[in-house]
């Protein structure tokens, strides 16, 4: 059984042909990727809607997690310690002005923030933007 055959049966998803081409995707890059680079990048044999709904189910299994960068486009990583509806995501994202990448910095996570009463956190972001190591060279 291949890698993402296995990654697949782990989380109790089924084998599909557009479920293997996005994970052996995202297996092929070290930066979050758009929906619109994920289309792009795999076999066009997969409608847009196949390829929406392959990504909601990675992210509800644990396998990828959201990322919205600086222009509210939604990209999506792979996570490394994320199980079914519960996402160990909350670190930095660094997106470079350059090369247009995000990457995740798993090694900073987002400072704790008190908000005043009343009020309650669902989600938290940190988005950073700058030039990445590589286009720094």
């Amino acid at each position: 059984m291949g890698k993402t055959a296995e990654i697949l049966k782990n989380t109790n998803l089924k084998f599909t042909p557009c479920r293997e081409s996005v994970l052996d995707l995202f297996a092929r890059n070290d930066h979050a990727l758009s929906h619109a680079f994920i289309e792009k990048h795999i076999s066009k044999s997969f409608d847009r809607v196949t390829v929406y709904r392959t990504l909601k189910s990675f992210e509800e299994k644990g396998l990828i997690h959201k990322v919205i960068d600086d222009n509210s486009v939604t990209k999506y990583a792979l996570c490394s310690d994320c199980g079914i509806n519960h996402h160990h995501d909350e670190h930095v994202h660094f997106k470079c002005e350059k090369c247009g990448q995000t990457t995740c910095i798993e090694s900073i996570d987002i400072p704790s923030i008190k908000l005043p009463e009343g009020y309650q956190i669902s989600d938290r972001n940190l988005l950073i933007t700058g030039t990445c190591q590589q286009c720094s060279e």
